[in-house]
């Protein structure tokens, strides 16, 4: 029975965490968009391996890190930084997402998986998400850091975040027609590392 709780709550979890347009979703309706489903899901699942062990990381230092916000100010300095980089790449490095692809020019299914991999791991807010997430819901009795059970959560938490993105990538290749976007895509990303960060700024700001 604990099993299956910490299953469902990793599940609906990574589910909800991912409801709002955000770096990784957009980013796999983009690739989804303009390269095809096989490339996005090659994406994700890149993704999915990174978002494992960070739902780990952040559940095995749960109790530690609630002992210690120090260590959660550090986190959100680290993706701070880490954000502001972004930003800057999508408003002024990165290519205009309207532009089309040439005909004939074949994606390595090995640089979309890294991608995935990459942008994952830049993304750090999973770790102090699940650290909420599961010492609040274990004060109520809903979830258990018993170690034969947490390995639920995980796959839980690896099941929700896949099943969110498969929708972001069905849900914007029906709207759009296939390599073609009205708007830049990568402003949109932009202002949501913006945002994330501000926001970042405001939380270490009240903490000051």
């Amino acid at each position: 029975m604990t099993a299956l709780v910490n299953f469902i709550v990793g599940y609906l979890a990574s589910l909800i965490g991912l409801i709002p347009p955000g770096l990784l979703n957009m980013t796999a309706a983009k690739i989804g968009v303009k390269q095809g489903r096989k490339p996005a899901m090659v994406f994700s699942l890149g993704v999915l391996i990174v978002v494992c062990l960070q739902t780990g990381l952040g559940l095995a230092f749960a109790r530690y890190i609630e002992r210690h916000p120090e260590v959660v100010d550090v986190l959100q300095k680290v993706a701070l930084g880490i954000f502001l980089a972004l930003t800057f790449y999508f408003f002024v490095l990165a290519k205009d997402t309207r532009r089309e692809i040439p005909k004939g020019v074949k994606r390595s299914k090995t640089n979309r998986f890294l991608y995935g991999l990459l942008l994952s791991a830049l993304n750090l807010l999973p770790i102090p998400y699940w650290v909420y997430v599961s010492i609040s819901l274990s004060a109520l009795g809903w979830f258990f850091f018993d170690p034969l059970v947490i390995g639920w959560a995980i796959l839980g938490s690896a099941m929700g975040t896949f099943s969110m993105l498969l929708l972001y990538i069905h849900f914007f290749r029906r709207k759009l027609p296939i390599g073609n976007f009205g708007f830049n895509l990568n402003y949109l990303l932009g202002t949501i590392t913006a945002l994330i960060s501000i926001i970042t700024v405001i939380r270490l700001w009240q903490r000051w």
